[in-house]
């Protein structure tokens, strides 16, 4: 009897030991999966973002990142201390597993603050505001500006997203109106089909309707909601992010105080028309007024990198309009317009010295020339060098992949040029390496210095009465460039 009231105490003793035990693992382990994010951050010294590849949040330009989103949390990062980690998928449900798989601590994807999103997320404080915008093709319908014109219309919109919301609530006061939703479709891919007539109406945010407007000149805003919608990084709805989101919470009070918030927002949504649209008479203004004062310099440098003089000439008129002191909305700067990561790799010290820039944007040309393939004859392969300088070389052998695939010949750089405008097209560029780039800029680029090229070329050339091509683009000297082929 004694023996066994011992072995009682002691199998209860055990017992309590081992509850204790299981009670601080599972203590631990509430710790862990608790843990603060913001010192998470700071410990591995890493910013993890979840992003959307595309015009308005994040994709690379002239081999660098870019996009609003990007800049934003280029800025918490270096707020933070520590490096950034952009992590581009190409829907908004990838945003969103992405981030319950904790793939990144943060979603910067110019997601919507919504009733229903609130329930599962946690959002950060708001740093822009957005109309959604019902628009329409004028070339292919009639004046629309009210909800009432909708019936009857194909409208199609991006599923899960807040623009569904938005036609629920309308159809509330309009029953028959009806529209088709896409999971696999950005808001690129509806601007296009609403650009061949394929659908008569969607929705995209304000700011997406500003950034992409130049490209669709025939599109018409028929209204807009009444009320703004508030943009806002997202985070999973953990106790663990309470510290980050008070962080990011005194980012976003300094950001906007000291006026760097409103600077990325303006150069984030304005188009610079002067890279997309050739104006002849502002040129040969400008060319009476500033190249004398640069065509030393050109001259110079051409002579040291074996370029014609007028081709690097047209080069940096379309980059600068030959203002050595130009800055561009993304922050590239110079005669040649360098970004500065391109210009520490070219030893150029100073982008705003005329002579350090035009030496480093030739340098970076010539580099971009011999990196091509050695199947890429000339003229094409000037052509394809030029592209490279705006887009970079990746978006260029991402759009020869493309013209291959569309039976083209990915040597030609006419059959190129064609492809690289759907670079913008979700279902053309989500299997590429690269992903979204505004390949369309980079055509009219390259078609604007051709145009300055022979406009250069032509006035010398008229001083012995030879007459003006009557296509200027499709005239070019053989001396382009040494050993180039006339066209």
């Amino acid at each position: 009897m004694f023996a066994s009231r011992k072995t009682e105490l002691l199998i209860t003793k055990l017992l309590c030991a081992l509850s204790i035990l299981l009670s601080a693992c599972l203590l631990s382990a509430c710790q862990d999966s608790d843990t603060d994010k913001l010192q998470e951050i700071r410990d591995s010294g890493v910013l993890r973002v979840l992003t959307r590849n595309g015009a308005t949040t994040y994709y690379e330009s002239q081999g660098a990142p870019a996009g609003f989103e990007y800049h934003l949390a280029l800025a918490f990062a270096d707020h933070l201390n520590v490096d950034l980690e952009m992590i581009p998928v190409v829907s908004i449900d990838e945003v969103f597993s992405g981030l319950a798989e904790n793939k990144a601590e943060i979603a910067a994807a110019g997601l919507s603050i919504t009733s229903s999103r609130q329930e599962t997320l946690l959002f950060g404080p708001s740093y822009l505001s957005v109309k959604p915008f019902f628009i329409y093709n004028r070339d292919k319908n009639a004046p629309m500006s009210s909800a009432e014109d909708l019936i009857g219309k194909q409208i199609r919109v991006i599923s899960n997203t807040a623009h569904v919301e938005q036609l629920l609530e309308l159809k509330k006061s309009f029953p028959t109106l009806s529209w088709a939703e896409s999971r696999d479709l950005e808001s690129i891919d509806l601007l296009e089909q609403l650009a061949e007539g394929e659908i008569d109406v969607t929705i995209i945010n304000s700011t997406e309707y500003y950034a992409n407007r130049a490209f669709y000149p025939s599109f018409r805003v028929a209204f807009s909601a009444e009320k703004p919608r508030k943009l806002a990084w997202a985070m999973t709805n953990t106790p663990a992010n309470a510290s980050l989101i008070k962080e990011m919470t005194l980012f976003f009070k300094t950001f906007t105080a000291n006026g760097k918030l409103a600077r990325l927002i303006d150069r984030s949504f304005t188009i610079n028309e002067r890279q997309t649209f050739i104006n002849t008479q502002t040129f040969l203004q400008m060319k009476e007024e500033r190249l004398p004062d640069v065509k030393g310099l050109i001259e110079q440098v051409a002579i040291e990198y074996d370029l014609d003089w007028r081709f690097l000439a047209a080069i940096s008129y379309q980059e600068s309009h030959w203002d050595a002191s130009a800055r561009s909305p993304t922050g590239v700067r110079g005669m040649m317009m360098l970004t500065r990561s391109t210009a520490l790799e070219l030893n150029v010290d100073d982008r705003l010295d005329p002579l350090q820039s035009l030496r480093g944007g030739a340098r970076y040309y010539k580099k971009l020339y011999s990196r091509l393939p050695a199947s890429i004859e000339p003229p094409d392969r000037s052509w394809f060098a030029l592209a490279a300088y705006n887009i970079g070389l990746g978006h260029v052998e991402d759009a020869r992949i493309i013209t291959q695939r569309r039976g083209g010949n990915p040597n030609l750089w006419n059959d190129v040029r064609e492809s690289l405008p759907l670079l913008r097209q979700k279902k053309w560029y989500k299997p590429t390496k690269y992903g979204y780039a505004r390949g369309d800029e980079a055509a009219r680029y390259v078609r604007n210095i051709r145009d300055y090229y022979s406009l250069l070329t032509w006035d010398e050339l008229n001083r012995y009465r030879v007459p003006p091509p009557r296509i200027i683009s499709d005239y070019l000297p053989a001396e382009l460039n040494r050993g180039f082929d006339a066209l």
